[in-house]
């Protein structure tokens, strides 16, 4: 007699991106491989799935979902238990359960898929020229999303009835559109609307009409997934000129969008390592290097300030894909805003602010529920070290890292003010807001606190501990301390520098680490525990202890924000009582000013710098009079491509460093005094630039050699300098284990990701 194979029910739990991904047609398909029946369903905690099956089978059915599953999918954890036998008739896609606190990672927006694109532009294909195509593996996700479980009547689509066919296709689970939230075509479509000049037009459909604006040296403001973006013909110098005066951002580069790989190629620089990550499911802005000779098709002077990058990215949305390839060359495309305000998302909003920017406002009827720019990432040059400057669309709002071991407490950090994002770890999921703009501006406030209150009604976060920086003034130090008052909670305050350290900790799994690791933090403005403005410090982490082990020298930190906007303050406070300069110096300012700012510095001011970028600052307006700021850190900017310029072409070895001799006890004074001594003689001032960065390399390595740590980590919003990164790599990677920023950027975006890890480290095993 032939014994059967025992029948069995298991229960299966996955955990992690599974829900707007066609996670569950997958499993629907993977089971009628297996020939189970059962069932498949979306939770509040991730997909749950029944089956009856021989045990064997079932954990070979686990596998392959474990390990080939849909593109988009993310699994941080699962779990196979066996339960109490039941029977069922086929295998079916239940509906999703709700009513108890969501547990889930939201799903981030995503470019469009290369099937849609196909589709998109396949004239024998039902959806052909339908600027709003998408299927599972693509388009807008957390952007429309309301509540979870992630299905169409908990999102913004839900406004929108589906066609018979798309109803077909919806319900098919052969077709890639199965349980597609976002199904929508030209018969069931999302509309657009076109605002000119007070002329609405409710149903507006011919692009050719856009493209022929652009051509006419018109600015469009164009709704995308996570707001709208203001464009226009990058070839035309004077609508570029016009954007920018505009929207009042006179000097700050620009962002461009180019149709195609070759149309990028015939302006930049483009390695595979960075048409990878332009073509990305999250597709960010690259900063790409310009080729020498592009000819007039770019307005380049107008466009990006002189700097030898440019950013670039491709069109993400069919929309914008449909506009690029009619008009078959690049536009701007920058964020529809003024300058250092959040981007703008809400359409009432777009019309009344917008329309004073741009010629037309082109709308649509999908509503955002929250606000993401693009992101910003870089490669370095010889390294190929990539360098996030802005992490956003695409990649927020979740954060995972299976090495990770995290608590299932509810901790909510604020982060900073200028780079302005959150986090919330929740029951074992970190959460990191898109970038939010500078909370110095109100509109950033009230774009702060709507995302915040968004995340807050979809996981209902019982609040046990908050996170704040040091600095009172802080507006997400405020909004801070108001959640402790709100749900009781702990307040917890982590030194600026110190979050930084932790970030690239968290990031690189060094938590808990027993040997010894150098922190360098290098940035502009941070509070320190002292009282005094840090930016140049140097900690030892060891055993889940932090301490601070060295810093550049103090010196006078005057007029506030001022000296921030101004790098010739920071020349003057670093050489102010030394004769050799004021020749120099002098020159940079009137004679009121002159006379005001030294009474000032001799009555010596009570608030003191450790700054590295205020150094920076400092040397980039004694070399080059690079002495007030049109933007954020362009001298910094400036001044690393100039010292680029040099290095590498050359490649110099550490010997072309000031520091041969050890670090001097006025380690500013003296570098500042060496560049002032090869300037009198005429030295080229590219080379004079890159031996300052290379005393840096030199002053890292001195300091890590009298400490005696073989381990560093990098962290601040100066190592967004590629150039240094690169120069790091070549110096002291044969001798030293080198970490930086993986996930997240130099920043102060990283600012509550570290706090979230200092907690973690706090209360770690």
């Amino acid at each position: 007699m032939v014994s059967l194979p025992v029948m069995r029910t298991f229960h299966i739990h996955i955990q992690g991106v599974v829900q707007g991904v066609g996670f569950r047609p997958f499993v629907f398909q993977m089971a009628r491989k297996y020939a189970f029946k059962g069932w498949v369903s979306n939770t509040l905690d991730g997909v749950h799935i029944e089956v009856n099956g021989e045990v064997e089978k079932v954990r070979k059915f686990l596998h392959e979902l474990i390990n080939n599953p849909p593109v988009l999918a993310q699994i941080t954890g699962y779990d196979l238990k066996e339960v109490d036998e039941k029977q069922f008739e086929n295998f079916e896609i239940v509906h999703s359960e709700e009513g108890k606190k969501p547990r889930l990672l939201l799903t981030p927006d995503v470019k469009i898929c290369h099937n849609c694109l196909r589709e998109l532009f396949d004239q024998d294909d039902r959806r052909y020229g339908y600027p709003f195509i998408t299927c599972t593996n693509c388009g807008p996700r957390y952007s429309i999303i309301e509540k979870l479980p992630y299905d169409r009547p908990h999102t913004t689509m839900k406004e929108f009835k589906m066609c018979e066919l798309c109803e077909v296709e919806y319900h098919d689970p052969e077709n890639r559109r199965h349980f597609s939230q976002t199904n929508s075509c030209h018969d069931c479509k999302v509309a657009m609307q076109l605002y000119e000049k007070g002329r609405f037009i409710e149903d507006f459909q011919d692009l050719n009409y856009i493209v022929e604006q652009w051509k006419k040296g018109g600015i469009v403001a164009i709704k995308g997934i996570g707001g709208y973006l203001l464009t226009c013909d990058a070839s035309d110098p004077h609508a570029v000129k016009l954007l920018r005066e505009r929207k009042n951002r006179p000097y700050k580069p620009f962002a461009l969008m180019y149709p195609s790989k070759e149309s990028i190629e015939k302006d930049c620089k483009l390695s595979e390592d960075e048409w990878r990550e332009l073509e990305s499911v999250h597709s960010p802005i690259v900063l790409l290097q310009l080729k020498k000779e592009i000819g007039n098709r770019l307005a380049l002077k107008e466009l990006n300030d002189g700097l030898a990058r440019l950013g670039v990215m491709i069109p993400y949305t069919p929309l914008l894909a449909v506009l690029l390839k009619i008009f078959n060359a690049p536009i701007v495309a920058t964020s529809g805003n003024v300058t250092d305000s959040a981007i703008i998302y809400e359409d009432d909003t777009a019309l009344s602010l917008l329309s004073q920017i741009a010629d037309l406002v082109l709308l649509n009827n999908r509503a955002i529920v929250v606000p993401q720019d693009d992101g910003v990432v870089q490669f370095s040059a010889f390294s190929r070290q990539k360098i996030t400057l802005r992490r956003s669309r695409g990649k927020a709002p979740i954060y995972i890292n299976a090495r990770l071991k995290l608590p299932q407490n509810i901790v909510f950090s604020t982060g900073s003010m200028l780079k302005s994002v959150f986090g919330l770890l929740n029951e074992g999921n970190v959460y990191i807001s898109q970038y939010l703009g500078n909370t110095e501006n109100y509109e950033s406030q009230e774009v702060y606190e709507k995302v915040f209150n968004h995340l807050e009604k979809i996981f209902q976060p019982e609040i046990d501990t908050v996170i704040t920086d040091l600095h009172p003034d802080y507006y997400s130090t405020r909004f801070g301390e108001e959640l402790v008052v709100k749900y009781k909670a702990a307040l917890l305050k982590v030194q600026h520098h110190k979050a930084h350290f932790y970030a690239v900790l968290g990031e690189n799994d060094l938590l808990g680490s027993s040997e010894k690791i150098l922190g360098v933090v290098w940035d502009g403005t941070g509070l320190g525990e002292d009282g005094n403005i840090w930016g140049g410090e140097f900690f030892i982490y060891q055993n889940r202890v932090m301490k601070r082990a060295a810093h550049l020298p103090f010196f006078p930190f005057m007029l506030g924000d001022k000296m921030v906007r101004e790098p010739r303050l920071s020349l003057l406070a670093l050489t102010w009582n030394d004769p050799a300069f004021e020749q120099v110096v002098k020159t940079k300012f009137t004679e009121t000013e002159w006379r005001i700012y030294h009474k000032l510095l001799e009555n010596k001011p009570t608030l003191m710098t450790s700054s590295m970028g205020r150094l920076v600052d400092a040397a980039a307006s004694l070399l080059f009079g690079f002495d007030i700021h049109r933007y954020d850190a362009q001298a910094a900017m400036k001044f690393e491509q100039e010292a680029s310029m040099y290095y590498y072409k050359n490649f110099p070895s550490l010997s072309l460093s000031y520091l041969q001799r050890g670090v001097p006890e006025n380690l500013t004074l003296f570098l500042l005094r060496k560049m002032l001594y090869d300037m009198k003689k005429g030295e080229d001032k590219a080379k004079i630039a890159a031996k300052f960065h290379l005393s840096l390399v030199s002053y890292i390595k001195l300091t890590a050699h009298v400490l005696g740590v073989k381990r560093i980590a990098f962290s601040g919003g100066v190592f967004q300098n590629a150039l240094l990164t690169d120069m790091l790599h070549r110096y002291l990677k044969k001798d030293y284990e080198l970490f930086f920023p993986l996930e997240f950027s130099p920043n102060d975006e990283g600012i509550p990701f570290g706090q979230l890890m200092y907690y973690v480290d706090q209360t770690g095993p």
